[in-house]
């Protein structure tokens, strides 16, 4: 539970409200909750909730930048050093993995933000980060062609589509089986296929 929020700084309180949304998401459907949930998680009014929100769309944005932010911030740092580039992107993958692990309400809210109808704030915000993750799989995977260790016939566009893919398929069973410890159990087994598929073994 965070920590009681009243007299926290303007900015403070934001990150508190973000820290609590993601809490609330893994034990509830991100759509029900409201702003009166997030109030009460708090320990504040929803008054003062709106003080530094405009409206709930905007805590949603909020909540998916910190999740862009973070994600990505430590998929970067797990590849960082790694020389062999199937190593780095074993090291991504697993961090992922580990991220979902201890957030599960961001896949449900980023799942429920992509499959509304309306652009919304929040909803490009998780395009947006997907491009980017997928930019920077892309990137690794043609350095990986470029040196001789990923085939040089692999199509790097199919190959990120299906490592991104491959990790969600994981996390929406995960979700399904309410068992995020199967999750990690499964990951390392799931890796090496997709690594078999891509490794130069001519």
């Amino acid at each position: 539970m965070p920590t009681r929020s009243k007299n926290l700084p303007a900015e403070k309180r934001r990150a508190v409200t973000v820290e609590s949304v993601v809490a609330l998401a893994g034990r509830q459907n991100p759509s029900e909750i409201t702003t009166a949930d997030i109030a009460k998680h708090m320990h504040v009014t929803q008054g003062a909730l709106f003080r530094h929100f405009p409206n709930k769309e905007a805590i949603w944005q909020s909540v998916m930048e910190w999740v862009a932010e973070r994600l990505l911030a430590r998929i970067n740092r797990s590849a960082q050093g790694v020389e062999l580039t199937v190593d780095a992107l074993q090291a991504m993958f697993m961090t992922h993995i580990e991220f979902v692990a201890e957030h599960p309400g961001v896949p449900r809210m980023m799942f429920g933000e992509l499959q509304r109808a309306e652009s919304t704030p929040a909803k490009r915000m998780v395009q947006t980060m997907l491009q980017h993750y997928r930019q920077r799989l892309q990137h690794l995977l043609e350095t990986g062609k470029a040196n001789g260790e990923l085939a040089p016939s692999l199509d790097s566009d199919a190959a990120a589509t299906l490592f991104i893919g491959t990790i969600q398929g994981l996390v929406m069973q995960a979700l399904l089986l309410g068992d995020v410890a199967h999750m990690r159990q499964a990951a390392s087994g799931v890796f090496a296929i997709y690594r078999r598929g891509i490794e130069n073994t001519g």
